[in-house]
């Protein structure tokens, strides 16, 4: 049996408000209260109901903008990334509304507003989605493409690197390098990114007959990083090498492995990041890490974006692009050939 459409005017009843109000709260331009809109939003979700006016506005009126959702800008990964977004999508004519989500899961917060901004789609930089949340994105008809992240659902287009792989690299070339005491430092732990990247540095070191030493979180923040680090190297048995989750971590770990513990970089401790943010080149840091492949990322997002706009029955895809090994100063020099592919 067919399920019943909820209307506006079963949202107007269980919000206790008019019909009316309900309208002027899926309308962009239209003025009601905080108090009113809550009351009209909760209801709406309650109900399930789907405001078809916004997605038939998305049709008729092109506004020529994308909403890019975020978490934190703190990671130099990100910015880099939305630096390169910002001007793929200006040589196509959009431009990007900038939403800032309270957390790496914080989608639900920005949702309300991107939808009152009538934007034509939504990228997602690192941001987590669970099926629930994608789903409704895909009753609303907004096309979405989440890059840096995966999510468990058909109906979303993804964009990431090969995490699994580049963790792996980076455990077996640690062991082959002779390190034993092998730690690894994590990101957001319930995150695709570090789920993926840890499951592979364990399965890298597995397949050189070595395990995890020691692991700390640093949750991809400088501040955190620091911390793990030092709880890290503080133990009777501290790591002889490293691998972090991300650059920003990666660096982190150095200047405290540096600076607060007196120990040298790579001749005490190898360090290996993640992402080949530009500062990781500098020769300050020379840090080892694998690089994503950020240029090609955007512009597979960007296209897979702009093609959901202009034909809506476009299939959303998964793309999985590899990454590449930099080696730089942070790890120590091979005693002899060794292959750690």
């Amino acid at each position: 049996m067919k399920k019943k459409s909820v209307t506006s005017h079963d949202v107007a009843r269980l919000a206790g408000v008019s019909q009316s109000a309900v309208s002027r709260t899926f309308s962009p331009d239209a003025k009601v209260s905080d108090k009113t809109r809550k009351k009209v939003m909760e209801a709406a979700r309650q109900l399930g109901y789907r405001p078809n006016t916004i997605a038939r506005s998305l049709i008729t009126r092109s506004s020529r903008t994308i909403a890019v959702v975020v978490y934190s800008l703190e990671n130099p990964f990100y910015s880099y990334m939305l630096e390169k977004a910002s001007r793929f999508f200006k040589q196509q004519g959009y431009h990007l509304l900038l939403f800032s989500a309270s957390s790496s899961d914080g989608f639900d917060d920005v949702l309300d507003d991107i939808l009152r901004s009538q934007v034509e789609g939504i990228l997602m930089l690192a941001i987590t989605l669970n099926d629930d949340q994608a789903a409704l994105v895909c009753d609303y008809g907004i096309p979405v493409v989440i890059i840096n992240r995966t999510v468990d659902y058909a109906g979303i287009s993804q964009v990431a690197c090969d995490n699994f792989q580049g963790g792996y690299w980076a455990g077996r070339h640690l062991v082959s390098l002779g390190h034993r005491r092998i730690a690894y430092l994590s990101g957001l732990v319930d995150s695709s990114t570090d789920i993926q990247r840890r499951a592979g540095f364990v399965e890298g070191l597995a397949s050189m007959g070595a395990a995890l030493h020691d692991s700390g979180i640093g949750h991809y923040q400088y501040t955190s990083a620091c911390q793990a680090t030092r709880l890290l190297f503080a133990s009777t048995t501290p790591p002889d090498a490293l691998f972090a989750a991300n650059d920003l971590m990666a660096i982190a770990a150095m200047e405290v492995i540096q600076s607060e513990f007196c120990l040298k970089v790579p001749e005490d401790v190898s360090v290996i990041g993640f992402d080949d943010v530009p500062m990781a080149a500098w020769p300050s840091h020379s840090l080892t890490t694998l690089q994503q492949p950020v240029q090609t990322m955007i512009m597979r997002a960007t296209e897979l974006l702009l093609a959901q706009i202009d034909q809506p029955d476009t299939p959303p895809q998964q793309i999985t692009l590899p990454v590449t090994p930099m080696l730089r100063g942070s790890v120590r020099r091979p005693s002899g050939d060794v292959n750690d592919t």
